[in-house]
């Protein structure tokens, strides 16, 4: 086993098949919420990153639409604008909370640090295609959205953690699938 807890392949069972992850060749499908999709070419889909410490996604967002406020708890990111435009940020850590927004064009570059709240929103007229690269090959991810109402977390602990009425947060737990 390496470090990430993956188990290496036997050696003698290797091929440069292990080292090609061709599933980011397409985009994926943009019709939901968000009108975005992420597709990750983590250590789970792409068996060649073990050990090496590094991963990889391809995001699809339509005009209008994003990949919502979340984090990557073990790793930075930096994306690369190889379509369209988008407008990107990161919020920093506490106390200051400073928020650092971008609007990117293709062939840009942004980077995101470790942990920090961040996103990616299509304001342009036109499809864009985000490249991301991440600093662990398992660089986890959770979605702020989801964490609170997407799940069965308790409605009166979400507005009690929150101060986000009751209202509101029946509201999102409907729209995003919570319960509770």
């Amino acid at each position: 086993m390496t470090t990430t807890g993956y188990t290496c392949k036997n050696p003698t069972n290797v091929t440069a098949d292990d080292f090609v992850f061709t599933t980011l060749v397409r985009g994926g499908n943009t019709t939901n919420i968000n009108k975005a999709v992420a597709v990750p070419g983590f250590v789970q889909q792409f068996p060649g990153l073990n050990g090496l410490g590094l991963a990889v996604a391809r995001a699809d967002i339509e005009p209008g639409g994003a990949i919502p406020l979340h984090t990557h708890p073990a790793a930075s990111e930096m994306i690369y604008v190889a379509e369209g435009s988008v407008t990107a940020g990161f919020i920093s850590g506490a106390p200051s909370n400073v928020v650092y927004v971008k609007k990117l064009n293709k062939g840009e570059v942004m980077v995101f640090p470790r942990g920090l709240f961040h996103f990616q929103a299509n304001t342009g007229e036109e499809h864009a295609t985000v490249i991301a690269s991440f600093s662990n090959s398992d660089p986890g991810v959770q979605v702020v959205s989801s964490a609170l109402f997407g799940n069965d977390f308790s409605s009166f602990l979400v507005e009690k953690t929150t101060n986000i009425d009751e209202a509101e947060v029946k509201k999102l737990k409907a729209l995003l699938g919570g319960s509770g």
